[in-house]
C-alpha cells in the first residue's frame, strides 16, 4: 500500500467529505466530463473494515471515506483530456493530431463503404431503400471533398510522398509539408505532380543527410527516361532557391550506403572514412561528382584490405562509368604517394 494520509475525521461521511471539500478548495469531482463512482478497491479498509471506497480526481488517490486512509495514488484518469489549444470552451481533446502526409490532414469524416453494405448495414440498422440512399450519399459525399483542382493535387501528391518517397514517418510529414509550401508558391502550376513530389522527397532526404541520390529517387517515382531525368533536376534547383535549402554534399554522405550495397565488411567502410579524412581537403576532389569520390574511397579501402570489389561494381552502385572510377582513382593515388614523400621528407629532415 502507498503512504497511509489520515483526513481530518468528524461524525458521519457527509461532513467529513465537505470538510476535505473546503481544505481542497476544489470540490471532487467539479468540472470534471464524468463523476465515477465505481473504484478500483473491492477488499474492507485495512485500518477500520469499511468498504466506502472513493477517489480524489484531482490528486489521483483512492481512499476510504470512513477512516480517510489512502491505499491507490497516482491513478490513471481514463477521463478526457485537459489540452485545448483554441478559443472554445470544450477543453477536451481527442482523436489523432492533423499530419500533412494527408490530403485532408485526417480532419475530415467519412462515410466508409463497409458500413452501407452487407452485414455493416444490417448492424446499423440500414435496410432496403434506406441503404441504396446511404450508397448514393457516400459517393457525394466523397465527391464534394474533392471538388476543388488544389485538394485533388493534395490528394495526388500524398500518395505520391507515402508510397514511392521511402522516408520514415517524420521525414515523409516534413517531405509533404515542403510540397505543400511549394504549391501556396505556386510551383506546382505548370508542372508534373510527380515531379515536385519527387523533389520534395529528394530536398528533405538531403537536409536530414539521408543517402539518396537523384538517380535513386527518378528510379522510385518511376522518371528514368531522360526528359523526366531533366525535369526532376531542373525542380530542384528550382525548390532550392525558394526555399533557400542550399546544402552542399560530399561523399561521407554516402559511404555508409554504397557500403551496405556492396555488401563489404565494417572495417573496409572504416578504412575509407580514414583515407577521407586524411585526403578530403585536397584541392584536387574540387569540381568532383560525390558519389564516384564515396566510390573510389571504398575502392582502394577494400583493395588494400584484400577483398575483390570489381571497377564495374562500384560503378554500378555510384552511378558511375568505370572511366570515371579510374580518374577519381588516379587522383587518389596521386595524393597517397605526394603524402608518403612528404611524410619521408619530414622524417629524413629530421634525422
Amino acid at each position: 500500500y502507498a503512504p497511509i494520509r489520515i483526513y481530518k475525521q468528524t461524525k458521519g461521511s457527509e461532513k467529513m467529505e465537505e470538510e476535505s471539500n473546503r481544505i481542497r478548495k476544489t470540490k471532487i469531482g467539479e468540472k470534471r466530463p464524468s463523476k465515477r463512482k465505481t473504484v478500483s478497491q473491492t477488499m474492507p479498509c485495512d485500518m477500520c473494515g469499511d468498504t466506502q471506497w472513493d477517489e480524489d480526481l484531482n490528486r489521483g488517490e483512492t481512499y476510504c471515506l470512513s477512516c480517510g486512509n489512502v491505499v491507490e495514488v497516482n491513478t490513471i484518469d481514463p477521463g478526457a483530456e485537459w489540452t485545448n489549444h483554441t478559443d472554445g470552451v470544450d477543453r477536451s481533446r481527442v482523436g489523432a493530431p492533423a499530419r500533412n502526409s494527408l490530403s485532408d490532414k485526417g480532419l475530415n469524416t467519412t462515410i466508409a463503404q463497409s458500413d452501407v453494405t452487407g452485414l455493416g448495414a444490417q448492424r446499423n440498422g440500414i435496410k432496403g431503400s434506406n441503404a441504396k440512399d446511404w450508397r448514393r450519399w457516400r459517393i457525394m459525399d466523397e465527391r464534394s471533398k474533392n471538388r476543388s483542382s488544389l485538394s485533388r493535387n493534395l490528394t495526388k501528391a500524398m500518395q505520391f510522398i507515402r508510397d514511392k518517397g521511402g522516408l520514415p514517418p517524420s521525414l515523409t510529414e516534413c517531405a509533404a509539408h515542403l510540397y505543400r509550401k511549394a504549391a501556396k508558391m505556386g510551383v506546382v502550376t505548370g508542372r508534373s505532380i510527380r515531379g515536385v513530389s519527387a523533389a520534395c522527397v529528394y530536398l528533405t532526404a538531403r537536409e536530414a543527410n539521408l543517402p539518396r541520390t537523384i538517380d535513386d529517387v527518378a528510379i522510385a517515382f518511376e522518371m528514368t527516361d531522360e526528359r523526366r531525368q531533366k525535369e526532376l533536376t531542373r525542380t530542384i534547383r528550382l525548390l532550392t532557391r525558394k526555399f533557400g535549402t542550399h546544402h552542399i554534399t560530399g561523399p561521407q554522405e554516402y559511404l555508409d550506403k554504397f557500403h551496405s550495397d556492396l555488401d563489404l565488411p565494417i572495417s573496409v567502410l572504416r578504412d575509407a572514412n580514414q583515407l577521407w579524412d586524411t585526403y578530403g581537403d585536397a584541392v584536387a576532389w574540387q569540381g568532383k561528382r560525390p558519389t564516384g569520390i564515396a566510390g573510389v574511397l571504398l575502392y582502394r579501402a577494400a583493395k588494400d584490405g584484400g577483398h575483390r570489389l570489381t571497377q564495374s561494381q562500384v560503378g554500378a552502385v555510384a552511378t558511375v562509368s568505370e572511366v570515371t572510377i579510374r580518374q577519381l582513382l588516379r587522383i587518389l593515388e596521386g595524393l597517397i604517394e605526394e603524402f608518403a614523400n612528404r611524410t619521408a621528407t619530414i622524417e629524413h629532415q629530421r634525422k
